[in-house]
């Protein structure tokens, strides 16, 4: 019986200590993978962090719009246009004598604005916020077509426009270039300002 030569041994058990070591690369790269996409997103879905990097192609249960598109669906004056770009709010314990100046923003004309509605986690504040602005500019129609837009490569119009299909509605647009795109391509813009955020007594 021949036996293996020591030269094919020690080869034989090179390969294996290298498909080991591969085999436990690709593990430790799938569990960082895991741990890294834990971090991105909630439980829910919603990104939570590097809000500002690329974004996917589509949102669920919601429709991705191109700019001539965006365009097209505005000849309908029923489409609901809201901006969700973030801005600092009004604090509720600011003494009233102490000035706040709103902060103001460039979008598209016609647009609603409803700032900071698209973070990866709500306070119920402004959980409450953006739903009861929902119901009130849809006039409590969830079949109505809602375009929501931010700024390109910016995961907040995504998770709003995610949110928004979790409440209901079924006509939900999201357009992921935004303020970006819609300048790039000549479109005029107009100053506006955030709809307050409304404290309870």
């Amino acid at each position: 019986m021949l036996l293996p030569s020591k030269a094919w041994q020690r080869r034989t058990c090179t390969l294996a200590a290298l498909l080991v070591l591969l085999f436990l690369g690709l593990t430790f790269n799938v569990i960082a993978l895991a741990g890294e996409n834990m971090e991105l997103f909630s439980a829910e879905g919603y990104r939570i962090s590097q809000i500002h990097s690329p974004v996917p192609d589509s949102v669920p249960n919601g429709n991705t719009l191109s700019t001539w598109q965006v365009e097209e669906l505005l000849q309908n004056p029923s489409i609901l246009l809201i901006d969700v770009l973030p801005a600092p709010v009004k604090p509720r314990d600011r003494p009233p004598g102490l000035l706040w100046l709103t902060p103001s923003r460039e979008n598209i004309p016609g647009s609603v604005w409803l700032p900071n509605v698209g973070f990866g986690a709500l306070s119920e504040e402004l959980e409450q916020y953006f739903r009861s602005n929902l119901d009130k500019l849809s006039a409590h129609d969830k079949s109505r077509k809602i375009i929501i837009y931010c700024l390109a490569d910016c995961w907040m119009s995504w998770n709003a426009a995610k949110r928004a299909t979790s409440y209901g509605y079924s006509q939900i647009y999201w357009y992921p270039e935004g303020t970006t795109g819609w300048e790039a391509a000549g479109l005029p813009l107009e100053n506006n300002k955030p709809v307050p955020m409304e404290y309870p007594e």
